[in-house]
């Protein structure tokens, strides 16, 4: 990852989509910035890693092009802090890129970040990279997640066809943070309150106790083949939905390959990933 280039955008515009998501459009100034280095790619869970550079860092200054090996010279407490997140929308045509940020008052760096982000403040961008789209050979579509995949499961449900058929479960705090989707007709879109902030509810109402898991494994499964996606909290997602997917409904790895966690109750991305290397390592025994 460090030898990736890192793209420079700048924030054009920002707006609160729901009391707990921030949008922020990126774009370039045309200058070897934003779209002039950055492409596309076609997944509709394209994500970037999000390089929070401190204001007073001049870049500059620093090796080119611009990689994270290029802020190995700054000392240990001033390298950037990296995150990442799905790409709500990129357009080349007007030089854009949207994200979609789940903000929890001061917690962490993204969200206090996005909620104070002014047009004009720089961020720093690598990839994109990605997986899924939606396969229209598959008969119907399963698509569930919470806040951090909602981008996700927005701009998939924005690629299938007009016939499509699917259910999609989006577990949030509560009826305030709905947004309006572009789901065909034959797909069936379920809101799932928890009651609060995903960081903050109850542990009986979360982790293995989400309501995400009790709609996705109680609703009436349709005939056909099924494609699944599904992510969010890691607990609920990799210890209870994924092997509810593989194992008792039976789906080929081929069909449910997008199956994993965005983040997980209680730690950062960095804690986040040696989980997530963990846990690959044990299952791989």
């Amino acid at each position: 990852m460090a030898g990736r280039p890192v793209h420079t955008f700048e924030v054009v515009r920002t707006e609160q989509l729901t009391p707990h998501v921030v949008r922020v459009v990126l774009g370039g100034a045309g200058d070897g910035t934003g779209f002039d280095t950055f492409t596309p790619n076609d997944y509709t869970d394209a994500y970037v890693k999000l390089v929070f550079v401190d204001d007073d860092v001049d870049v500059s200054e620093l090796p080119q092009p611009l990689t994270l090996d290029s802020f190995t010279e700054l000392p240990a407490n001033r390298r950037p802090t990296v995150r990442t997140y799905t790409v709500r929308d990129a357009d080349p045509e007007q030089r854009e890129l949207t994200i979609d940020f789940v903000v929890h008052g001061e917690h962490g760096v993204a969200g206090p970040w996005a909620a104070s982000a002014t047009p004009g403040k720089r961020m720093f961008v690598m990839g994109p990279s990605g997986a899924y789209s939606p396969d229209p050979a598959a008969d119907w579509h399963l698509l569930a997640g919470d806040e951090a995949a909602l981008p996700a499961i927005s701009a998939a449900l924005e690629a299938l066809p007009e016939d499509a058929v699917g259910k999609v479960f989006i577990e949030v705090a509560g009826p305030e943070d709905q947004v309006e989707l572009a789901a065909p007709a034959g797909v069936d879109v379920f809101w799932i309150y928890r009651g609060g902030r995903a960081d903050l509810v109850p542990e009986d109402n979360a982790g293995d106790h989400a309501p995400l898991i009790a709609a996705v494994k109680e609703t009436s499964w349709l005939p056909g083949q099924v494609q699944v996606f599904i992510h969010g909290e890691a607990q609920a997602v990799m210890h209870n939905l994924r092997p509810y997917i593989r194992k008792e409904r039976g789906v080929d790895a081929k069909w449910a390959s997008s199956i994993s966690g965005y983040w997980r109750r209680g730690r950062t991305e960095e804690t986040f990933r040696q989980w997530k290397k963990e846990l690959a390592e044990a299952e791989s025994k």
